[in-house]
């Protein structure tokens, strides 16, 4: 395998969402959002899953698009990595 295709393997269980809040030291607040569809009335409605992930560099900030996986619990809350920012904010 080229190292190319090796930093772009799936990870097991990995998500993709948006970083709602950066304010603490190594930890983020990522929104994962999704389409379910309603139990009684069939419509679609939109969810959302909020996490708490692990950022030991502080690479990510508010806006970014980044992947997370599931991990060890690293405290009571937080049982998510951070993998790599996907893709940069446009905010300024």
């Amino acid at each position: 395998m080229s190292e190319s295709s090796v930093q772009e393997a799936k990870v097991k269980g990995a998500k993709v969402g948006v970083v709602e809040s950066d304010v603490r030291d190594k930890t983020r607040k990522v929104v994962v959002s999704y389409m379910a569809k309603h139990p009684k009335y069939g419509k679609y409605v939109q969810r959302r899953t909020v996490l708490q992930v692990h950022d030991e560099n502080n690479e990510s900030h508010l806006g970014d698009r980044v992947e997370v996986a599931p991990c060890r619990r690293v405290s009571k809350t937080k049982a998510w990595r951070l993998v790599r920012v996907v893709a940069k904010s446009t905010r300024v």
